[in-house]
């Protein structure tokens, strides 16, 4: 285990918060958990495979509250998952080297946490949809699934904000899209891992880490449920990752030991 039990159990109290937060609008929480898994395991392709399976746990149980509360159309969101999946595939297969892949991860955390923040500000109650050309759905599904692939995080976190400010849908819809845009992700991005033979993970030490983000992934998702959202909460969350992010950025990526 390249941690101590303690660092351990630290690391698995932070995935329960960070899926907990990020449930709440739709998220599964890989940006979090890259950034966490960034700090204390120096393994890239540990980070990136522990994400997603960490993502898919909390996104399944998801999808399946907003298809029981109605939220979750299929039809509607088919042309987001259609351009996506390929495109995580392709992000996922693609091979980086070390110093690249930490590069484009803190510019991606720190684009997350800008994306978050905006999101948690911006939501209005009341607002006029807008409708979009079909290759709008297209186009937008397949820049994030590449993205979402290439770093190890579903997209959601993008393609929410995004979607918000275009009011593509209500906020409800949108976090439903997220999650389950994140679902298929997690499984295209998993299955390109596998294909290029970089999926590792530290077993059995994930089994915790799973029920950690499926606890509070069930939780947050059902603040969302009865329209309850912890504002506060996801901004500080959205400061620790752009903390974090810059951190990676600067320390791992372009190797410069200011922190």
């Amino acid at each position: 285990m390249p941690l101590e039990w303690v660092e351990f159990i630290v690391l698995a109290l932070s995935f329960f918060v960070v899926a907990f937060l990020y449930s709440s609008a739709g998220f599964g929480g890989g940006s979090s958990y890259l950034a966490l898994l960034a700090l204390a395991i120096p393994s890239f392709f540990v980070i990136r495979s522990t994400a997603l399976v960490c993502n898919l746990v909390v996104v399944t149980g998801s999808c399946f509250l907003f298809y029981k509360a109605g939220h979750l159309k299929l039809k509607t969101f088919l042309p987001f998952i259609v351009a996506s999946i390929p495109m995580a595939f392709f992000g996922a297969v693609f091979r980086l080297e070390e110093h690249i892949f930490f590069i484009i991860l803190g510019v991606t955390l720190v684009l997350a946490a800008l994306a978050l923040t905006i999101q948690t500000f911006n939501l209005k109650p009341d607002f006029q949809l807008i409708r979009y050309p079909r290759w709008f759905s297209y186009g937008i599904g397949g820049g994030v699934g590449f993205l979402s692939g290439l770093v190890g995080i579903g997209g959601g976190i993008f393609l929410a904000p995004i979607l918000n400010y275009m009011k593509w849908a209500k906020p409800i819809s949108i976090a439903a899209l997220a999650s389950f845009f994140i679902l298929v992700n997690s499984i295209s991005g998993i299955v390109g891992l596998v294909a290029s033979g970089t999926f590792q993970i530290f077993w059995p030490e994930l089994v915790l880490l799973v029920v950690a983000v499926g606890i509070g992934g069930q939780l947050g998702v059902r603040l969302t449920l009865i329209k309850v959202s912890p504002k506060g909460l996801r901004v500080f969350t959205a400061f620790l990752v752009f903390f974090v992010g810059v951190r990676v950025l600067l320390s791992n990526g372009l190797q410069l030991n200011f922190f």
